[in-house]
């Protein structure tokens, strides 16, 4: 029995689902489903009911469970403590990052931890706010850089990076160009280009529509500024963007802050509570490096 076999089978039991185990440990589902049978064979007993489409825990999977993940826990003690007695820390940072960004701060972070703690390995996944915060929570990623509406993220620390007020941007020829201030109202008139559900800008635009009860058409959606910037550059839309996205496109692009939407859209780093000895190393070089720059959204 293995130390990996366990931590797959407590993937697989908390995940339900074997390919999202394996998206979660990082290897094939192949891989994971091999293993777990191993693991069967070494205990004598079937640890999964695979009959329907979640999988779920045969009986003798969960007695195993809990001592799965205490054996876990105390290979991670071990390792937690020598390094703290050593100044050596090892193991693995899964860090999550909004899709579509290119953050140069988080990239030196990554970089000068790194250097500093050459024994961890680091892996760097992109998707939705949601779904990293969901991740996070789950513990398949110790930290996340995610866009946000709220302060606070619901069961998770945070730490803001960016806070600001989301634009309407346009080429200059565009009528909203000429204007002096933009409201939702004056967005109803246009097909909007923003980001996708489950983005931090999103909420920030979709809750100030559902307050006032406008609905502006959306036209198109992407998850990457550059596209959103392209899209209106081309005049097939009104791009909804943070104010810092906005300026990298100013030699193209007219911004106007839309005034009756006074909520920010914040850019945070969130974790969850009781980390280890790497999570709070990564934490103080993205505090360092964030703690001047600006990046964008």
């Amino acid at each position: 029995m293995e130390l990996r076999q366990l931590e797959y089978f407590v993937a697989v039991a908390e995940e339900e689902n074997f390919t999202r185990a394996a998206e979660r440990v990082h290897i094939s589902q192949s891989g994971v489903s091999a293993q777990i049978r191993q693991l069967e064979r070494e205990l004598g007993a079937e640890l999964f009911d695979r009959s329907a489409r979640t999988v779920t825990l045969t009986v003798a999977g969960k007695a195993a469970l809990e001592h799965a993940r205490a054996a876990l826990a105390a290979a991670g003690a071990v390792s937690q403590a020598v390094g703290e007695v050593t100044g050596l820390i090892r193991g693995r940072l899964d860090l999550g990052m909004i899709i579509g960004c290119t953050i140069t701060p988080l990239f030196d972070a990554l970089a000068a931890f790194h250097r500093a703690h050459p024994g961890v390995t680091v892996s760097l996944l992109e998707d939705s706010s949601d779904r990293l915060a969901d991740q996070v929570r789950a513990g398949a990623l110790d930290l996340a850089l995610i866009g946000t509406a709220e302060a606070t993220v619901e069961g998770l620390e945070s730490l803001t990076i960016v806070s600001e007020r989301i634009v309407a941007a346009v080429p200059p020829d565009h009528p909203l160009a000429r204007s002096r201030r933009v409201t939702l109202r004056d967005l109803e008139s246009y097909p909007i280009v923003c980001m996708p559900p489950g983005t931090g800008l999103r909420a920030v635009f979709d809750e100030a529509c559902a307050v006032q009860r406008r609905r502006p058409p959306i036209a198109l959606q992407a998850s990457a500024a550059d596209a959103l910037a392209d899209l209106a550059a081309r005049g097939l839309g009104v791009a909804i963007l943070s104010a810092s996205m906005a300026a990298d496109y100013a030699d193209r692009l007219t911004a106007r802050t839309v005034d009756d939407v006074e909520a920010p859209a914040r850019l945070a780093l969130i974790w969850r509570g009781g980390h280890g000895p790497a999570v709070r190393e990564a934490l103080a070089h993205l505090r360092r490096a964030f703690r001047d720059p600006t990046p964008a959204l």
